[in-house]
């Protein structure tokens, strides 16, 4: 059981003391240092490292641009030459270099599990909304599980990645109370311009990327950008992962603004890799029965799987893994108004189609690779049992070959999600400057207006295979010995038909208004101000009866009935509403160094899939979960060095905590269980970024935090976890990378360490840290006229460690130490890609 006692193993203490020192060094090295959280250095130079983004101008979570520096907020700039060298496997690989937040991408290109330090979630973007140009990609997370990356992709079309929090960032647009993760695109200029990548790698990895921008004519701009990718890997289940997206857009200048148009259209399907069985001990790739280590469970015999239903048949769209097809289109404008007055919005409108093959990782039943046996034993088919003797037939589906007696099995759910989304978000700011005396005032009025509806319509089913890579599927006939009757307990693999259903549609409407004081004095930078928010929101969800479909003669029950919808609903409707209260103050001690502070009382909208509704469709109370955090400390920026160094505490109440876990009726698919809790947090974070030489920059960022829960209403086997820490939120976070550039040679090697985390409330398990190093190498030659090609080479977990980055959620907190495995996700493997690219 876990308490409240600071935790920090020596290698996590090791780490953090390094970053940390190097940090304190940068902060009183006077003029000759420093460094900032915005972190990024560009590959072709080493002379505009990202160690001086702290004079970056940071346009998100505020009203009035002002240089990172310059701001009470806490934030982080990416550049785009850093973004493309980041980018491998999935926004993760981006996302994980920013201090605070961990990104989990375990599962592939998309559905990252983000994590902000304090703030207790299940993953996903649930308190940083991820924005494209300021416009959310989801006005109301929620609705249903699903990330908004798997709708919108950065490219080459991305001028620099933005992410700010604390103080007054929440209260403007959207809104963010965790930090808004904010993609900001490139526009067309005087200047005509172009990039385009290929990009190859194993397991016939091949991505072509372009962005094209320039003049339409005068005062009309353009800039469009996309990618092609198809891939087999990293991990090859026999699905591919291919598909496209377009982005573009059209900026007009006025003699008083601007207006930009923005499109992106989008179709593409990514294989998402679910947990699969590890070893109990060590928690490394296990073997199966060939002896090979085992990377994947899912497979491509499962594509032909189908079943009857009340309706028809149900065939299963595994193949297309996580696919998205839909577009969105959105403009912003900004108009001076004379003297003082500005005026300034954004609006969007996006329509998805969506579907997700979700891998549970356990059938709920026996959960572990089992032999011939105990699966016999476990579905009720006993060596003696019912007055009769059992035996059991088991051949491969494909061949009819009889399966090894000494062969163990998986058994495993699936569930295919149908998540058609729409979503559409305004905004409107009217803004003024006022000079009064030495004060400097930028006010800001604003409002916001967000209206999404989704579906959840869901359907799972369980099937048997062998324990080895993308496994085989077996047919199981059992014989009672005594009257010689038969059962098919598993037909084409497929053990139960339609064991789960759900149809849920869920609709939000946020409005939102509020005002802001943004002011300069001095040496001073003060912000304060205020929201208030209102959601609405409509819930209704189909019932299910078990209905006997297929009278097939010998058909176990789980074969011949399914469970699916009877036509009944309930409805409900839920309005809550809530303030919040933002400030901040900046000292500027001289024009390199300055001390800042902010604080909020914030607020979280709850998800709608965490409603319940009883059978008179009531539904239970539904309140804002209150976030209490500040920040603190300060920020040196000069001609080599760069750094910051700040300390946090956060608190939160009332939140409906919801986690996709097995159900309690064995063989029943994952279930939304919802629980409240409360938190309390605090930790500290730096940055530390040098130019060594002209051609030679080191870069780090540090992150430690203690969190505890304060309150917990039981939930599974957590009857008593207040004082836990929180799950899948590791202690510390550390980067740190040497970027060189010589005569037109480049390199950077970098490592990304996680700390310690638990697989759940309970904390029985605690995984340990874990490394990822990163190694890039490139030569780029410049042509007469400007033209710049680049021939790279790219290598992701260069060491190939073969660390689980989390635990199984489905099987929360029924998984024990000690277990023979454990059910669980590896960090993914190792991966060279060579790059060619060309800039024009």
């Amino acid at each position: 059981m876990g308490n409240s006692k600071p935790y920090l193993s020596r290698r996590s203490a090791a780490a953090m003391a390094v970053s940390m020192g190097t940090v304190a060094v940068g902060l009183f090295a006077g003029p000759a240092a420093a460094q900032t959280t915005s972190s990024a250095s560009r590959t072709d130079s080493t002379s505009d490292t990202e160690s001086q983004t702290l004079q970056t101008v940071i346009v998100t979570g505020t009203s009035q641009a002002r240089a990172d520096l310059r701001t009470p907020l806490v934030a982080t700039s990416i550049s785009s030459d850093r973004l493309t060298l980041l980018a491998s496997n999935s926004a993760a690989d981006v996302l994980t270099t920013v201090p605070a937040l961990k990104a989990e991408g375990g599962g592939g290109e998309v559905a990252a599990n983000i994590f902000v330090a304090g703030l207790p979630s299940g993953g996903q973007y649930q308190f940083t909304p991820l924005e494209f140009n300021g416009m959310p990609v989801i006005s109301s997370m929620g609705l249903n599980s699903s990330a908004p990356d798997v709708y919108y992709r950065p490219d080459l079309g991305v001028e620099r990645l933005e992410f700010v929090r604390g103080g007054v960032s929440n209260l403007f647009g959207g809104g963010g109370i965790g930090g808004v993760i904010n993609f900001i695109d490139k526009t067309g200029s005087d200047t005509a311009e172009g990039a385009t990548q290929v990009e190859v790698s194993d397991q016939n990895r091949v991505r072509a990327d372009f962005a094209a921008r320039g003049p339409l004519a005068t005062g009309l701009y353009y800039a469009f950008s996309g990618f092609y990718r198809y891939d087999h890997g990293p991990l090859d289940s026999g699905f591919p992962t291919r598909g496209y997206q377009l982005r573009g857009n059209l900026k007009r200048e006025l003699s008083s603004g601007e207006v930009k148009l923005y499109l992106q259209a989008i179709d593409d399907q990514d294989q998402f890799y679910g947990d699969i069985p590890l070893t109990g001990n060590g928690h490394e790739l296990a073997r199966g029965n060939d002896g090979r280590t085992i990377s994947t469970t899912e497979t491509a015999a499962l594509d032909s799987m189908s079943f009857l239903t009340p309706y028809g048949t149900f065939h299963t769209q595994v193949a297309g893994g996580a696919a998205t097809r839909g577009g969105a289109a959105g403009v912003d404008f900004k108009m001076d108004l004379g003297e003082g007055w500005g005026l300034n919005g954004r609006a969007n409108f996006a329509s998805y189609r969506h579907t997700f093959a979700l891998f549970a990782g356990g059938d709920n039943i026996t959960n572990l690779p089992t032999t011939q046996a105990a699966f016999l034993q476990s579905y009720g088919y006993n060596p003696v049992s019912n007055g009769g003797a059992y035996t059991g037939t088991f051949t491969y589906a494909d061949t009819g070959a009889p399966v090894p007696a000494s062969y163990l099995l998986w058994g495993d759910r699936v569930t295919d999600r149908h998540r058609p989304l729409t979503t559409a978000t305004g905004e409107i700011n009217l803004t003024k400057n006022i000079a009064v005396h030495d004060w400097a005032h930028h006010l800001t009025l604003g409002g916001f207006f967000g209206d999404t509806s989704a579906a959840d319509y869901d359907i799972t089913y369980s099937y048997i295979g062998d324990f080895t890579n993308a496994p085989r599927l077996i047919d199981v006939t059992v014989t009672n010995t005594l009257t010689n009757a038969q059962t098919i307990v598993s037909r084409g693999g497929m053990v139960d038909a339609g064991l789960g259903y759900t149809n849920n549609h869920n609709s939000a409407r946020r409005t939102a208004g509020y005002l802001a004081d943004q002011m300069e004095v001095g040496n001073w930078v003060l912000d304060i101000g205020g929201r208030f928010e209102t959601l609405v929101g409509h819930v209704t969800r189909e019932q299910s009866s078990t209905v006997t479909t297929d009278t097939t003669a010998n058909l176990s029950p789980r074969l011949s009935q399914v469970t699916w919808g009877n036509g009944q609903y309930l409805g409900g409707t839920v309005d809550p509403s809530a303030w919040a209260l933002a400030g901040g103050a900046l000292y500027r001690l001289d024009e390199r160094r300055s001390l800042f502070v902010n604080a909020s009382r914030g607020f979280f909208m709850p998800q709608l899939n965490t409603v319940q509704i009883d059978t008179h469709n009531d539904v239970q109370s539904f309140e804002a979960e209150i976030i209490k955090q500040t920040e603190a400390g300060f920020k040196f920026s000069g001609t080599r060095v760069s750094a910051t160094l700040a300390g946090f505490y956060s608190t939160l109440s009332n939140r409906r905590n919801i986690n996709l876990i097995n159900g309690p009726t064995p063989g029943s698919p994952p279930s939304e269980i919802v629980n409240l809790i409360s938190s309390r947090s605090y930790g500290a974070e730096g940055t530390f970024n040098v130019r060594l030489t002209s051609a030679v920059a080191f870069e780090s960022n540090a992150t430690y935090e203690h969190d505890v829960y304060t309150e917990y209403s039981p939930i599974a086997a957590c009857k008593d976890c207040v004082g836990n820490f929180l799950q899948r939120q590791p202690n510390v976070l550390v980067n740190a990378g040497l970027y060189v550039r010589y005569r037109g040679f480049d390199g950077s090697f970098y490592d990304s360490y996680t700390g310690r985390t638990f697989t759940s409330d309970l904390n029985n398990i605690e995984l340990p840290s874990y490394h990822i190093f990163r190694l890039d190498l490139g030569y780029a030659r410049t042509f007469t006229g400007g033209a710049r090609a680049r021939l790279g080479l790219t290598v992701y977990n260069l060491f190939d460690n073969q660390a689980v980055s989390e635990g199984s959620p489905r099987q929360g907190t029924l998984q024990n130490a000690g277990q023979a495995y454990f059910i669980g996700r590896q960090v993914l493997p190792r991966r060279i890609a060579a790059r060619l690219s060309y800039d024009f």
